[in-house]
């Protein structure tokens, strides 16, 4: 089976969130937003950045965002351990997450603008690479 592959490159957490960049197949994609990266073990519930690695990301439906964005099934990343529900959509602050990743291709400290520009273009290519039936992952690397 074919793969399109994600990597989201975090950089260093402010102490409100964590920027960073999302590339396709080694190109540049857009801008991301994420909770603070803490200690490993350390978790504080809806402000804390899933762990690094690799993950499978499914579109499916979140009854959360799924309405609010004309029934579109929302990225989501599959077993990520200790959380439930983390996907990739649109956002422009920390306060926007629950340790989702938030996309935007407008940056800025501790907010990420045009957000549903960014999310929209991402999710034609998420949803092509379902349709052609290749697997999607996602690696996230912690800042250098």
């Amino acid at each position: 089976m074919d793969e399109l592959r994600l990597l989201l490159q975090r950089g260093k957490s402010t102490n409100v969130s964590t920027p960073g960049t999302l590339h396709i197949d080694g190109k540049f994609e857009c801008h991301t937003l994420e909770d603070i990266v803490r200690a490993p073990g350390v978790k504080v519930y809806g402000r804390t950045a899933i762990p690094a690695g690799i993950y499978e990301v499914q579109l499916t439906f979140s009854p959360k965002f799924s309405p609010k964005y004309g029934g579109l099934a929302i990225p989501l990343l599959v077993a990520v351990a200790n959380f439930l529900g983390v996907r990739i959509h649109w956002g422009n602050k920390a306060e926007d997450t629950d340790g989702c990743i938030l996309v935007g291709d407008a940056p800025a400290v501790d907010w990420l603008g045009q957000s549903r520009v960014a999310f929209d273009r991402l999710y034609a290519k998420l949803q092509a690479a379902v349709d052609a039936g290749k697997k999607i992952t996602i690696e996230i690397r912690e800042a250098a």
